[in-house]
């Protein structure tokens, strides 16, 4: 395995970061992006579902844009399909959320320049949990 840059800004990312909203959060187990975000709530991030098909997830309120949730979001992990990213990467610009995630095989080059462009972090086509884990153990 390659080992990681002197300065990991995908770890200082994960550390000063408290708050994810999941764009596009399933409540079926069976889903990755369920098992993903399970995964970081039992690392003590809060999680907060954006799905407007479901109530709830993981015990938590779902919303049905990022616009409606109430509370800082650190991170938007999107797990949409690529036509989605830009309005909710529009979103997360007017919200002034620090960072934009989008998970394996989530790619939007446009999308990913404009969130830079305003400032943003931003990952793409990278798994939250692999690159945790790779991290934090």
């Amino acid at each position: 395995m390659a080992s990681l840059p002197k300065t990991d800004s995908i770890r200082e990312l994960l550390e000063r970061s408290k708050t994810i909203a999941v764009v596009g959060l399933s409540d079926s187990p069976m889903r990755p992006s369920y098992a993903v975000s399970a995964y970081m709530q039992a690392q003590g991030y809060k999680i907060i579902p954006v799905n407007p098909s479901i109530p709830e997830a993981l015990g938590e309120k779902s919303y049905s844009s990022l616009l409606e949730v109430p509370e800082k979001i650190d991170i938007v992990n999107i797990f949409r399909r690529p036509e989605f990213v830009e309005e909710i990467v529009d979103q997360a610009i007017q919200l002034k959320v620090p960072a934009v995630w989008m998970q394996e095989e989530v790619i939007h080059q446009q999308a990913a320049e404009k969130a830079k462009r305003a400032g943003l972090f931003v990952v793409m086509d990278l798994c939250i949990l692999k690159e945790h884990r790779a991290r934090f153990g």
